[in-house]
């Protein structure tokens, strides 16, 4: 049953968002704004299937931040990137530029506006990523960062990306950071998802201003918060 139920919501998922990336063509004429509530609803659409097929729902500890922050979220799977677009007021997303320069795709979400990463473009491309997140800033948005990279299985606590550390220096934001525990129930890169219940637990917010060793280390303990023994392992 879990296999038919995890089948049944690719099939669902990917025929939404085909429609979704469909649709954004017209609504982006519309402006910005009008592109942020189709993302928005396209979000609530994989939560819907996410409950309904899956049987997974999330559970919020804490106070979700408002206004211009650095959020920094574990990253175990593909539902704590859909989830906290809702759980956030429009936030401005810190991707990989490969993932904006997706045909149709990319054009989509460079409308909504997101702040693309070129990990290999050097100061300039450093610079880029610095105007993009300083528009965000002036909109008032939060700037949703994934720290780790890239998706780390349920038990790992991979050490931050290095760019994270110089945007939060540069931003001088305080940062939210935000432990997830979805790896349980939906490994990264697995195509078998088992129902249950996800944690996203927001901590308090951490200060702007901290040295490069001192954020790293407050942000890594923390969005590991709901899988503590593997920071005294690493």
């Amino acid at each position: 049953m879990i296999v038919v139920r995890s089948a049944l919501f690719a099939l669902a998922f990917y025929g939404w968002t085909v429609i979704a990336v469909l649709l954004a063509f017209p609504i982006s004429l519309l402006g910005t704004h009008a592109v942020r509530r189709l993302t928005h609803g396209w979000c609530r659409g994989y939560r819907f299937l996410a409950r309904t097929l899956l049987g997974i729902r999330s559970r919020v500890e804490g106070a979700a931040p408002a206004g211009s922050t650095l959020v920094a979220v574990k990253h175990q799977s593909m539902f704590e990137t859909m989830e906290m677009m809702l759980l956030l007021k429009e936030p401005a997303v810190v991707l990989k530029r490969e993932l904006a320069d997706i045909p149709f795709w990319g054009w989509v979400v460079r409308r909504y506006g997101v702040i693309p990463v070129d990990r290999s473009g050097g100061a300039p491309a450093l610079r880029r990523m610095l105007r993009a997140a300083e528009a965000a800033m002036a909109e008032g948005r939060p700037i949703l960062i994934f720290p780790e990279g890239t998706r780390a299985p349920m038990g790992t606590a991979p050490q931050l990306q290095p760019g994270f550390a110089g945007l939060y220096r540069a931003l001088g934001l305080a940062v939210v950071p935000v432990a997830v525990d979805s790896g349980r129930l939906w490994p990264p890169r697995r195509f078998i998802k088992r129902p249950g219940v996800i944690t996203f637990r927001f901590a308090e917010p951490v200060p702007p201003g901290l040295k490069r060793a001192e954020i790293e280390a407050a942000v890594r303990t923390a969005i590991n918060a709901l899988e503590p023994e593997t920071l005294s392992a690493a």
